[in-house]
């Protein structure tokens, strides 16, 4: 398989091969931190998971810098790969692998001498700090292979081979499975034994993604390109909607865990972090089918195939509907029974998580277009509706959310208030995609930054 059947071959096909994998692949990665959770809940305890989310906006921070590189360097590269315009593209992917490099030393440093400091900015109490610091401190041994993944993950996809990326996926899991179990429950490692699982995994995640681009034949390869200044700011610009999206959700999560402290203690976090690693699976369903079609629209917007683009978004649209409905129906009915999973005990726990639920899985009737015409934005080079978008649901209406509504009604306004951002993001959505006519794509939504 290469790069060109993403102009050719029919969209039905495409679709199915794209996104299952990249559906497969992004549920996976969202199993990881559900098994971490499972584990540190179940042997550790509930302070230990509560610590664990505490330090999940520092692994959003890692995200962010991986993922505005990566994003953006994966649409370049599949629009230079549709004009045909190979040099320019492996160019792109040797400066964004310098790039990741270099921030992933920095972070790296600041994570491994200054974790304790960071766990306190991050809200961490007496009780969570220790914990906290811990994983930093640990998790930070592996950014360079974590932030890399990311870019090896996306552009593999780009040249024509997503199994690839699957088949990461899924090795990486069994591996977190098997060395939870081993690190946490057989060697009594606790947190840091946590954080060893998610590194190696991701690193093994890297290890097996790397693979096509050690053969010169590949199209995008290690061996050839140059450091392109030049390409800095577009791909960066490109990008950015995603690091805003981590960002938000990195500054999001402080701000929830901020309100839920002075509300509800250690045990509202805990209900926090359950909920979290439940409403993960969905949101991983409907990241993989918005990453698993942007290396197909921009290589088609690339090629200016028009027509191909409107009828791959149209579809997705009514995927990513349906699948929101079902995804609110479970959390709706079956919030007990799957918060019960994560717990050992705790009444507190328990209810208050399942009314959190309840009201949390309504915002899939509305995050699912959210994140796909995001990441539509992303796919034809028009970073600025896609930053919009990913601001708007990630952080400026999280942001009014949380400081008016729990006021009002107390920690459901906590809930409530990511439904909030949810529904007003969907209105912002609407009037972008009527700005930016689908019938127009490819004359409107010219590249942005050239």
């Amino acid at each position: 398989m290469d790069q060109t059947i993403l102009g050719t071959e029919r969209l039905s096909k495409l679709f199915i091969k794209f996104t299952i994998p990249s559906i497969i692949g992004m549920i996976f990665i969202g199993i990881q931190g559900i098994i971490d959770g499972l584990f540190v809940g179940n042997i550790i305890g509930e302070n230990a998971l509560a610590s664990v989310n505490l330090v999940q906006p520092y692994m959003q921070l890692i995200m962010a810098y991986a993922l505005v590189i990566s994003v953006g360097a994966q649409s370049i590269i599949g629009i230079s790969l549709g004009k045909g315009e190979t040099e320019k593209a492996q160019n792109v992917f040797r400066t964004a692998l310098i790039l990741l490099v270099l921030a992933s030393v920095a972070v790296t440093i600041l994570g491994l001498f200054f974790s304790d400091n960071i766990a306190l900015m991050l809200g961490a109490n007496d009780a969570l700090v220790e914990g906290a610091s811990t994983y930093i401190k640990t998790i930070s041994l592996f950014v360079i292979f974590v932030s890399a993944m990311f870019l090896f993950e996306m552009v593999v996809r780009s040249i024509g081979k997503p199994t690839i990326s699957l088949i990461s996926m899924i090795v990486a899991v069994l591996i977190n499975v098997v060395l939870d179990y081993l690190l946490i429950k057989k060697f009594n490692m606790g947190i840091s034994g946590a954080a060893l699982a998610t590194g190696i995994s991701y690193s093994t995640a890297f290890f097996i993604n790397i693979i096509p681009f050690l053969s010169k034949k590949s199209s995008i390869n290690i061996y050839k390109g140059k450091f392109a200044k030049v390409e800095i700011f577009p791909m960066m610009y490109n990008g950015s909607s995603e690091g805003v999206s981590s960002i938000s959700n990195a500054l999001s999560m402080f701000l929830f865990n901020t309100a839920l402290m002075k509300i509800a203690g250690e045990s509202g976090i805990a209900a926090f972090s359950i909920i979290n690693y439940i409403a993960q699976v969905g949101y991983m369903i409907l990241f993989g089918i918005a990453d698993g079609i942007r290396p197909i629209v921009s290589y088609n917007f690339g090629a200016e195939n028009n027509e191909r683009v409107q009828k791959l978004l149209k579809a997705s649209v009514i995927v990513n509907i349906v699948i929101g409905v079902i995804i609110f129906i479970i959390m709706s009915v079956f919030s007990k029974p799957l918060i019960n999973i994560f717990l050992k005990d705790g009444k507190n726990v328990l209810e208050m998580a399942s009314t959190g639920a309840r009201i949390y899985g309504l915002a899939f009737l509305f995050n699912g277009l959210n994140i796909l015409i995001s990441s539509y934005f992303t796919a034809i080079d028009d970073a600025k509706s896609s930053i919009i978008v990913a601001a708007s649901r990630g952080l400026i209406f999280i942001f009014v959310g949380i400081l008016v509504l729990p006021y009002l009604f107390g920690i459901n306004g906590i809930w409530g208030t990511i439904v909030f951002a949810e529904v007003v993001t969907i209105f912002i959505c609407y009037r972008l995609l009527k700005k930016n006519k689908l019938s127009s794509v490819n004359s409107e939504c010219k590249p942005v930054v050239r």
